[in-house]
């Protein structure tokens, strides 16, 4: 009995893996993550791991971390052939999460996933996520290209991300502080963000050839895929210039960032027992892409409010006595800023209530 042997050798590319193609990438994303460096890095790109020291300037260190995806956002980016901005979607994802804590982002680790990797597109999807970190102040310092043939279709990819971020110890924001008469600060969102996609998708094809040109002054297409805003800096200046001050209950209380469950759902993650969030109706303007969505997809204003960021991408609970300047403070740095509610007992009523 003879033992079946192939007429010619099976090399690693000819199972669908492209080494070389993987190191072009590699050798791609190294200038990109060089932009992003900062205090603390000391190896970054190209080792088996990444090596970060936590900034002296902290005396007692807490470490934050955060992983998030970019969800069913990507099936359009396929679809549209527009693979530059998720990445920022990726890394906003993340390190707003960590900036909710109080805490400052550091470093952010990436993961793309695909069947066969196409090296344009991934350092498309990689420059994004260079950017994102570049914008927040944090370092992209290492990741994953995985090229697995048969588990993707062609021409998709999969993307995760991991941020580590730091707070002081005794600056840790939880919303144990907050008060009843506490001010609900919203700042704007630049779109839908990273969420309610699956919704958007069916709003789209229900849509058809009706769909609007612009949105926003925008074309259509970018304007839903408009990249998750990034509120880290801007924030962490308002965390700097109004601190929690427990003896004088003042100061920045909490954050909260608008994502999968809308208004309705984040808010109440950093609310102490008891207590409620009362929005105005009608403090924020709507604006056209989610006036679409909600004409499109036939929903009500708490289906809106709980599916989606509905214009609102961060929450800040602020003092009364220093809302006002707070939110003059954030404008001038660039953010749109608005009062939408106050913090009331809750009572048996809902977490949040919009009226």
């Amino acid at each position: 009995m003879t033992t079946p042997h192939a007429s010619s050798p099976l090399s690693y590319k000819d199972a669908g893996v492209d080494i070389d193609a993987g190191d072009a990438l590699v050798e791609r994303i190294k200038p990109l993550a060089k932009k992003t460096m900062r205090e603390g890095v000391l190896a970054g790109i190209g080792g088996f791991g990444a090596l970060f020291e936590v900034p002296k300037r902290y005396k007692e260190p807490v470490l934050v971390s955060g992983t998030d995806g970019v969800g069913t956002k990507l099936k359009l980016a396929f679809e549209w052939a527009m693979h530059d901005t998720v990445g920022i979607d990726l890394v906003a994802m993340s390190v707003n999460d960590v900036l909710v804590q109080g805490a400052e982002p550091l470093f952010f680790l990436d993961y793309f996933a695909c069947g066969k990797l196409d090296v344009d597109t991934a350092a498309a999807v990689v420059g994004g996520i260079a950017r994102g970190c570049e914008l927040s102040g944090c370092a992209l310092i290492g990741g994953e290209t995985a090229e697995m043939p048969g588990m993707y279709p062609a021409g998709e990819y999969d993307l995760a991300g991991f941020a580590v971020g730091a707070v002081e110890k005794s600056k840790i924001l939880a919303g144990q502080n907050v008060k009843i008469g506490d001010v609900v600060l919203g700042l704007a969102s630049s779109g839908v963000h990273s969420n309610g996609f699956s919704l958007v998708r069916k709003c789209i094809e229900r849509a058809g050839a009706n769909a609007p040109a612009t949105l926003d002054g925008k074309p259509f297409k970018q304007a839903l895929m408009e990249p998750t805003r990034l509120y880290v800096k801007n924030v962490l200046a308002a965390l700097a210039t109004y601190p929690t001050d427990t003896e004088a209950s003042s100061g920045i209380k909490a954050l909260a960032h608008i994502t999968g469950g809308g208004l309705l759902e984040n808010i109440p993650r950093v609310l102490p027992e008891g207590m409620a969030a009362h929005l105005t109706k009608g403090s924020w303007p709507q604006t056209e892409l989610f006036a679409w969505l909600q004409a499109t997809a036939g929903i009500d204003d708490y289906e809106m409010n709980r599916t989606f960021n509905n214009g609102i991408g961060m929450v800040v609970v602020i003092d009364a006595a220093s809302a006002s300047a707070c939110a003059s403070s954030l404008r001038a740095a660039g953010e749109q800023v608005y009062e939408i509610g106050v913090i009331a007992a809750r009572g048996q009523g809902a977490a949040v209530v919009v009226a």
